[in-house]
């Protein structure tokens, strides 16, 4: 008979390897928990406090955006040429018009970025004019016109109460004498609310800033640092997950039952029906965390993708009286470099028969640009890619002419274009209301990344750049970091399923922790 039978050694030799490897699990398990109890707590008490501050407790304000209106004919008697001319500059970036204390002013940009403000009606210069309209600015959103200013001081990089996800610079913090020490982020080169903080909400960024993105490691170090240390942590949570479910999931039977006491034996079958049950959002936190931390790394290059050339008054042969305008739905009038030709660029607002719209008007020769403002997007997106793609085609410089004829130039020239399309609203899927800036032009390309654009003409910037990158991690973390796949339930069953799932994990996490003092 070739029937092999198991001496009692190579059974004990067995049964030796099988115990020592359900207690090397053990321990890793218990080790790893212990090594994230910390982070995990970090992590989850700060995340308790966005869905709050974000749903339940948000702070409001009695205006969010200007309206625009409509400008007075009338009031224009004084030209731009009229303007440079008496204040000798011979040389711009931009100018426009803003409305404000029942006054209408042309709003210059110099060749160092400093705003003038000078009324168009009898050409008086405003004195400290972009203090006066960030004052202004920031009582109408408060609708606050008795508090005093306590202090108004000019940002130009982020900070821990302004963040990145404010997007505009540079902007003017208006801090008001109130009790609740309300402080206003205005950007007056576009009329536009950067955000607003009462103390409450500076209390809730010291603390998501401080446990959920861990700033004192960057305080202490770098990006880099602070960023690989949280993907070291994450990594580690991952792991002791995946540990649990191992162990109290798919080889349960095989370890050694609880017993030492009735009180120990039932903490731990909850701590393993719990973990069990939460395993998944755990794992789905962590991974999205990790894979959006990822995304960090890259160095973030969309607030320096502005293109404001200079623009010399000589170029500005043409009034506003030469150029027939539709004086009942002008709402502004700025100027944009294409090349070598310079446009007006007239901003169209709505009527019942019209969409509102931007029409660009030669200012040498007064004709108007067909399909202009798709032009001008793909104009400045053969700039922006340019520097993206490390090209010899230079912001401030021209890489190509605009073509009246076609809507291409570098880029869409030699790419096959998918798509163009001017948005006026945010799309919740990819260009959501993050971006902050609107009206803008898509260009979406036909590249193995499926390159997509999002230009906003009227400050000549790109507001977003987009990849299939992107999508997956903006998918990965909306989807699974932030349960957008309970969007179906609402907003407050999908805000209070994301409360439970992270204090379920804060409840495992302690009673491992009990587990592991007793042990």
């Amino acid at each position: 008979m070739d029937e092999k039978i198991s001496s009692p050694s190579s059974e004990g030799w067995k049964a030796r390897i099988e115990k020592r490897m359900k207690r090397n699990m053990y321990q890793w398990h218990r080790v790893l928990g212990i090594i994230t109890i910390v982070p995990v707590l970090f992590w989850c008490l700060s995340g308790f406090m966005h869905p709050f501050m974000a749903h339940w407790f948000k702070p409001t304000i009695a205006h969010e955006v200007i309206k625009p209106v409509r400008i007075d004919k009338n009031l224009v008697r004084y030209s731009i040429q009229d303007v440079l001319k008496n204040y000798q500059l011979t040389t711009i970036r931009n100018f426009r018009m803003v409305t404000f204390n029942d006054q209408l002013y042309y709003q210059i940009k110099d060749t160092t970025g400093t705003l003038h403000y000078v009324q168009a009606t009898n050409g008086q210069l405003l004195p400290k004019g972009d203090v006066v309209y960030a004052e202004w600015m920031a009582r109408f959103f408060l609708n606050d016109q008795n508090s005093k200013i306590a202090s108004i001081s000019k940002q130009t990089g982020f900070s821990q109460e302004y963040k990145y996800v404010n997007r505009l610079l540079p902007v003017w913090k208006v801090s008001f004498e109130r009790d609740d020490k309300m402080d206003v982020y205005v950007e007056t080169s576009s009329s536009r609310l950067g955000t607003f903080n009462p103390v409450s909400r500076k209390a809730f960024l010291w603390v998501f800033d401080t446990f959920h993105n861990w700033s004192f490691v960057g305080n202490i170090s770098n990006n880099v640092l602070r960023i690989s240390v949280m993907i070291f942590c994450l990594s580690i949570i991952i792991a002791s997950a995946l540990s649990g479910i191992v162990i109290y999931g798919f080889l349960w039977k095989k370890f050694k039952k609880p017993g030492a006491t009735k009180k120990t034996g039932t903490l731990r079958q909850y701590h393993r029906q719990i973990g069990i049950a939460i395993a998944l959002f755990t794992l789905t936190f962590a991974g999205s965390g990790a894979y959006h931390a990822t995304r960090k790394l890259n160095p973030n290059t969309l607030p320096a993708m502005v293109y404001e050339p200079s623009i010399s008054a000589a170029e500005l042969p043409l009034t506003f009286a030469n150029i027939a305008w539709d004086w009942k739905r002008l709402e502004n009038i700025s100027v944009v470099r294409m090349g070598e030709k310079i446009f007006y660029q007239a901003s169209y607002g709505k009527t019942e028969q019209q969409k509102p719209e931007k029409v660009y008007v030669n200012a040498a020769t007064g004709q108007t640009l067909p399909n202009g403002d798709i032009v001008y997007a793909s104009y400045l997106t053969d700039k922006f890619a340019g520097i993206m793609n490390q090209t010899s085609c230079d912001v401030q410089s021209s890489c190509c002419e605009p073509s009246e004829e076609e809507n291409s130039c570098c880029l869409s020239g030699s790419t096959p274009l998918l798509k163009t399309e001017v948005l006026s609203k945010f799309e919740s899927r990819e260009y959501g209301f993050v971006f902050k800036r609107l009206p803008v032009v898509q260009i979406a390309y036909d590249t193995p990344d499926k390159s997509t654009y999002y230009v906003e003409t009227a400050t000549s910037r790109l507001a977003a750049h987009i990849t299939n990158a992107d999508r997956y991690e903006g998918y990965s973390f909306a989807i699974f970091h932030k349960f957008l796949f309970m969007d179906w339930a609402g907003k407050t069953v999908r805000d209070v399923s994301m409360l439970l799932a992270a204090f379920s994990i804060v409840v495992v996490g302690f009673m491992g922790l009990i587990l592991f003092i007793r042990k």
